[in-house]
């Protein structure tokens, strides 16, 4: 079973990553980043940061700098990356995420976008369409907000130190 995050380094990826490997540390479930990257799509590395403002597209470099920061974000995350055609669509994205999903038997889909699942969405949006399945329990991330996951964690340490210590007697 798997919890998979649609990654593509921005803020709210960074927030769903950090809030899957939290459930992943709990749950005791193996914790996904996917990028998507549309090959040789120099604009498009660019604008989602993953290379810089004079860089040619090299896919291993791009893979690397998300295997990298996936790395910083949650040490314990897989990372794995997908090609699409250059000018992919919103909807190819979409396919190709949803195979991933159903491929790595997804239990639950950990998606940061500001209008995936609103009732009144883009119909180009990743999110909102990959969002959309029933085959997966979906949290979207809308706020970059990695506090809550802090607390997780917290509730995680507790839970953690209440197994290890021996249990107590009574002799009443």
């Amino acid at each position: 079973m798997t919890l998979l995050v649609p990654y593509d380094g921005s803020e709210l990826a960074d927030t769903a990553l950090i809030r899957a490997a939290s459930f992943g540390d709990i749950l005791q479930e193996r914790v996904l980043a996917v990028a998507i990257v549309p090959n040789d799509n120099v604009r498009y590395a660019r604008r989602h940061g993953w290379l810089g403002d004079d860089e040619a597209f090299h896919l291993e470099t791009v893979a690397e700098r998300l295997r990298g920061r996936v790395a910083e974000v949650a040490p314990e995350a897989e990372f794995r990356y997908e090609l699409v055609d250059r000018n992919a669509p919103p909807g190819t994205i979409a396919a190709k995420l949803r195979r991933v999903a159903a491929s790595e038997e997804t239990t639950m889909l950990f998606v940061g976008s500001e209008n995936a699942g609103r009732l009144t969405r883009s119909v180009t949006s990743v999110g909102s369409s990959v969002a959309a399945q029933a085959n997966y329990d979906v949290v979207i991330i809308r706020q970059p907000r990695p506090a809550a996951s802090t607390a997780v964690r917290e509730v995680e340490a507790e839970i953690e130190a209440d197994a290890e210590s021996p249990p107590t007697r009574s002799d009443d």
